[in-house]
């Protein structure tokens, strides 16, 4: 269960239900009263809708009939197929629907003492990244006594109903729900990591390879309790809600209910491989119209499995809208998939365990520079800096990241017609491993990872990175745009997220007695070549230290090589600019490491800006001799510390 649940709205479910049973009344909630201002925002209702409860509508109403399942739920007159197909993949889920319908037993009726029951009930919702409780009351809208949106196909179950009453209340009406993202409703229900795919454009339906390693990851997230949906989009201007000539309906979301790896008898031989078949499971929420090609309820296929292996799968042949497709059939149909993978951060788990760092920001203009943090995406080359700098570190030598930004919920917005998300994505640069003030400007940094850019509520990415220290820039395409957003990152080991908000050192009393910085200077060691060999096979295990003033940085060691890509970038805040920045180059050794040579660098700002190739130096005494190699350097000073 959450550790702490915000209350919307303030309202208080223990305190009012207390009060309405010793008032001995059903609760009317004044927060979303039974009237057409939270039914719809522009519609007129083309019926008169009239708001029963649940004991008006049917003898012995109950929350659930025979536990909750996937089956339970049809869609009704709103366009929310997508909210149904997300309540289809929690009913698969017991762990999250209970944290969705907290205390089910206690909000239950309960005929034996009808007294106890007050028409208040409650939902939880995570939020932009807090658990939300949502309080409402029993009454819904039905036309000639049937309800007249979401309902269950058995006469006197209420649960699905009744959370789709608190959603649209979270959202501002039952209209704010037409026309959404399964994904979303996902995320709102669990807090996943949501992650959609364009089936098309991956290419998924043509390249077995790539199809493959899709169904390994689908099989993964739903072993691993992950919720999945897809759809069939709508091309433009073509009408939506048409069923193709194969049984399934364009433009509506379908859950997944199950994917599979089946083997069956030696004498079948399908389209991967002998004895196997890789099989996904839909629903769809209308709970009629299916699938009819191969492996359909009434196909041929099934006719060739042992009724002990149907059973096993769960095979029904009715219309009940749920049926089994290949998976390369699927890829094929189908042109998009959102996969909500629940990210496990628990140390007593056997499955791999992710560290996770979560971040509230915005995007907020400002005129002056320097304070802008709405600066658009990467191709406004002026501006794009002028936005949230996130820095992290990724520890070990690679590291697979998964990176999830997600902007507010905008549909309570609509009424306003500012309902529709805003194209947002992320940059990812590597930078200086000792980066701890916000970039300024792109000179030695490496762009690594670029999200797509999408009108979407999350954005999603995963990625493996090598070692060092990374900025990630969450932007909005366009700049000058103002909303919040939350940006998580998952790592193997502790990634140290955190904002960038200084833009130079800070000017303290301290700085008065031991000076304050007067240059900025960035290094990009880019590799080195012809280091004296140091070992028998005529290898070396080279690192590189370079120092400035009092501070040094070491690079990882690169082994068995004489030549090298260190590919490493440093920053110093200098007080003495006369002092100048040593680049040295050691060989590691279990013992005692051993200098092979260095150079010596002014880094002055009227230095060339190029890369350039410099003779490896002695020390000390032999500081004016050639040793063998070379080191190839990229050097940026300013005795302004805003510009770099």
């Amino acid at each position: 269960m959450p550790s702490s649940v915000q209350l919307f709205r303030d309202q208080q479910y223990h305190e009012l239900k207390g009060q309405c049973i010793q008032q001995r009344r059903l609760f009317e909630d004044p927060e979303f009263p039974a009237s057409d201002g939270s039914l719809f925002y522009q519609s007129a209702p083309p019926r008169k809708v009239e708001w029963k409860r649940p004991k008006d509508l049917c003898e012995d109403p109950r929350l659930f009939v025979n536990g909750i399942s996937s089956h339970d739920l049809h869609q009704g007159t709103l366009g929310n197929c997508w909210f149904v197909a997300a309540c289809s993949c929690l009913a698969l889920r017991k762990t999250l629907w209970q944290q969705v319908i907290p205390d089910f037993n206690e909000q239950e009726w309960d005929p034996k003492n009808p007294e106890k029951y007050a028409g208040i009930f409650r939902f939880r919702f995570w939020c932009f990244g807090e658990w939300t409780e949502v309080v409402i009351d029993d009454l819904l809208p039905t036309v000639d006594g049937k309800l007249i949106y979401c309902h269950s196909n058995v006469k006197n179950e209420f649960w699905c109903a009744l959370l789709e009453k608190a959603y649209a209340k979270l959202a501002g009406s039952y209209e704010a729900l037409d026309g959404g993202s399964a994904a979303d409703a996902i995320v709102d229900f669990t807090g996943a990591v949501a992650e959609s795919i364009d089936l098309v454009q991956g290419k998924y339906g043509e390249i077995i390879s790539e199809q493959m390693k899709l169904f390994e990851d689908l099989l993964k997230v739903h072993k691993r309790g992950g919720l999945i949906s897809c759809y069939i989009a709508v091309s433009s201007g073509g009408p939506s809600e048409v069923e193709t000539e194969m049984g399934l309906v364009i433009g509506h979301a379908y859950s997944v209910t199950a994917v599979r790896k089946l083997r069956l008898g030696e004498r079948l031989i399908f389209s991967f491989k002998a004895e196997k078949l890789f099989m996904i499971r839909l629903r769809n929420p209308w709970g009629k119209r299916e699938w009819n090609g191969a492996w359909s309820d009434n196909s041929e296929e099934w006719k060739k499995v042992s009724s002990s292996e149907r059973k096993s799968l769960g095979l029904t042949l009715e219309n009940d809208g749920e049926f089994w497709m290949t998976f390369e059939d699927w890829c094929k149909n189908f042109t998009d998939v959102d996969i909500c993978r629940i990210v496990n951060t628990s140390y007593f788990s056997l499955h791999k365990t992710w560290e996770k760092k979560m971040m509230h920001g915005a995007w907020a203009r400002n005129s002056e520079p320097l304070l802008n943090r709405s600066g658009g995406c990467f191709d406004n080359r002026e501006t794009f800096l002028q936005n949230p700098q996130y820095v992290f570190d990724v520890k070990k030598t690679e590291d697979k990241v998964l990176i999830s930004l997600q902007q507010e919920d905008r549909r309570k917005y609509k009424k306003e017609g500012k309902g529709d998300s805003i194209p947002i994505g992320f940059e990812i640069l590597k930078v200086e491993d000792n980066r701890s003030y916000r970039l300024h400007q792109l000179t030695v940094q490496e762009r690594v990872a670029t999200s797509l850019y999408i009108n979407t509520r999350t954005v999603f990415l995963k990625r493996i990175l090598k070692q060092g220290r990374y900025i990630l820039i969450p932007t909005t395409y366009h700049p000058g745009i103002v909303t919040k957003f939350i940006l998580r990152l998952f790592t193997d080991v502790p990634s140290k997220l955190r904002e960038l908000k200084a833009d130079k050192p800070k000017m303290t009393c301290w700085s008065l007695l031991c000076g304050y910085p007067r240059r900025v200077t960035q290094i990009k060691i880019h590799s080195a070549e012809g280091l004296q060999k140091q070992d028998r096979s005529g290898g070396a295990d080279p690192y590189v230290l370079i120092k400035c003033e009092n501070q040094s940085m070491r690079s990882p060691v690169q082994h068995d090589t004489t030549s090298p890509i260190f590919d490493t970038q440093v920053i110093f805040y200098r007080k003495n600019i006369d002092s100048p920045i040593i680049v040295q180059v050691w060989n590691s050794n279990i013992l005692c490491d051993q200098f092979l040579g260095q150079a010596v660098l002014a880094a002055s700002p009227s230095d060339p800006r190029e890369q350039q190739t410099l003779q490896l130096q002695g020390r000390g005494s032999r500081e004016a001799t050639e040793v063998p190699g070379h080191i190839t350097v990229k050097v940026f000073s300013s005795d302004d510390l805003v510009e770099l």
